[in-house]
């Protein structure tokens, strides 16, 4: 982390307080990026830059920034002209307000930078902010300039050190509005009990154990084409994955699914009603039921009278089977 290249240098301005900083990348990108090559013979396929006045490639040196002009026109501006800018950003993160975390819509975040602190000189007052932030629980939200156009921004502490979020400007958030169903659904407690099992036995996750399985499959597949084999390939689906309509039938499948993933029991049993989403239960001829209550609260009882139950009728459907054979053989010998 320590030799990771600054993409900007300047200062945090903290009131009247200056903290140099560095601005260095706190993500890396591990995608793998394919080259375009033309498939008949493999050549690559290479993008060159043409002036459309001279008819010829230019090398990038030669080549600047320009506004076209709603009429067309092309006006050259070069970075000494944005280096001057007449605003307190341009070298500068400024500081503007401290507002709570949870005042930030995730929606506006953007990409994320750490700020090293620029020289032993800047170590005093990078730790004031950065132990100040820590006491307030609280972020600051900033401006700053950064590729030629001024962004909002967001300090917030990331272990020993000062994180900034990007953010988008509110107005480049879209509305919603639009998005969600425009008809008009009903969501039984049944379904929602489902769901809730569902999310119980999914439960958490630490971040760390999950991996990006997609850019593993593609290196597998390179490696294995360039080792001249066959890469592996995807398993056929199993017959009837298709939608399922049934949206109770999906949950229960699901809770299951996860359920046997864990080495937990599969079977999905009458779930406890939640106090919450319940009302108490309505009388009819002036008793209250209590056939839910029996079902939710002792599952194994019912089911060992279930089991009871199935085993006499079993026992009286053979005893039925032997009798009606004993009146054939018995026939039989009359006749």
């Amino acid at each position: 982390m320590l030799h990771v290249r600054s993409i900007w240098n300047g200062a945090i301005s903290f009131g009247l307080v200056s903290i140099p900083i560095k601005l260095v990348n706190a993500t890396e990108n591990h995608s793998i990026s394919f080259r375009q090559i033309h498939i008949a013979d493999g050549g690559r396929i290479r993008y060159r830059k043409f002036c459309e006045l001279e008819d010829r490639e230019v090398s990038s040196q030669e080549i600047g920034k320009g506004y076209e002009d709603a009429d067309g026109t092309i006006i050259p501006i070069t970075d000494e002209d944005l280096a001057k800018l007449p605003i307190p950003t341009a070298k500068t993160i400024e500081i503007v307000a401290f507002v709570p975390e949870d005042r930030i819509d995730p929606l506006q975040m953007d990409a994320a930078y750490y700020l090293q602190a620029g020289g032993a000189p800047a170590a005093k007052p990078y730790t004031l902010l950065r132990e100040a932030l820590k006491r307030s629980k609280k972020v600051a939200i900033t401006k700053y300039a950064l590729r030629g156009r001024e962004r909002l921004g967001m300090l917030r502490v990331v272990g020993d050190a000062i994180a900034m979020h990007g953010l988008l400007w509110p107005d480049e958030v879209r509305s919603p509005e639009g998005v969600a169903p425009d008809t008009d659904v009903t969501v039984r407690d049944k379904e929602l009990d489902l769901a809730d099992a569902l999310m119980d036995t999914l439960g958490e996750v630490d971040l760390e154990d999950l991996h990006d399985e997609y850019r593993e499959a593609v290196e597998e597949v390179v490696a294995a084409k360039a080792a001249g084999e066959s890469p592996p390939e995807a398993p056929a689906e199993e017959p009837g994955g298709g939608k399922v309509l049934d949206l109770m039938a999906a949950l229960e499948n699901s809770v299951r699914a996860a359920r046997e993933s864990r080495g937990e029991d599969a079977e999905v049993k009458h779930l406890p009603q939640r106090k919450t989403s319940r009302s108490s239960p309505k009388e009819t001829g002036g008793k209250k039921s209590t056939s839910t209550k029996k079902t939710a609260s002792s599952p194994r009882k019912s089911t060992s009278k279930t089991s009871q139950s199935e085993k006499k009728t079993a026992a009286k459907k053979t005893a039925a089977k032997k009798t009606t054979a004993k009146k054939t053989t018995s026939r039989k010998r009359s006749a």
